[in-house]
């Protein structure tokens, strides 16, 4: 049985997103703040039993790679960056500000991530999140315990939990049935 320990990244820059004015998947790039850097570095001593992974996967994001990268350098494991592990993708890459991704991720909570009977959203729905990820980890049962460093929304979908439930730098246990 392999057990993925589902890490959320630590705490996104998103100052530097607004004051470079970066939007689409630019936003993607923004790096960790000074606080983000330290919820990074309180991963492993809070949780001792990731030193007892095989592997760790990564989302593309920068916010996750750096956290992934913080992590590994006490333990020194493979990491390998999965394309999709990205986040949930609120707006086809459209939208200018983050007051559009809120109202976007306040209709995706309204619908539970459900595309409602009238039309498709711009939102990606739970159930392509759930789909995406499962995907990715169903290639990595061969190992017993690995380090997934990843997203709120993802981390929500997986464990059908509120996005607002999911703490930065959180540690989730996940187990792929």
């Amino acid at each position: 049985m392999t057990i993925f320990y589902l890490v959320r990244h630590g705490e996104p820059n998103w100052f530097l997103k607004d004051q470079r004015n970066l939007k689409g998947a630019l936003r993607d790039f923004v790096p960790l703040t000074d606080n983000g850097v330290y919820q990074a570095e309180q991963v492993l001593p809070n949780h001792k039993y990731l030193l007892n992974c095989d592997l760790i996967l990564s989302s593309p994001y920068t916010r996750s790679l750096q956290t992934a990268a913080i992590i590994n350098t006490k333990i020194g494991l493979p990491l390998k960056v999965e394309y999709d592990l990205h986040e949930w993708t609120p707006d086809n890459w459209q939208a200018s500000g983050l007051d559009e991704i809120t109202e976007l991720w306040k209709d995706f909570l309204k619908h539970n991530g459900i595309y409602p009977e009238d039309g498709r959203k711009l939102w990606e729905s739970k159930q392509s999140v759930v789909n995406r990820v499962r995907k990715v980890l169903s290639g990595y049962l061969d190992k017993s315990n690995i380090i997934v460093v990843c997203h709120g929304m993802v981390i929500a979908s997986l464990l059908e939990l509120s996005s607002e439930e999911i703490q930065l730098c959180g540690v989730y246990e996940y187990e792929l049935t």
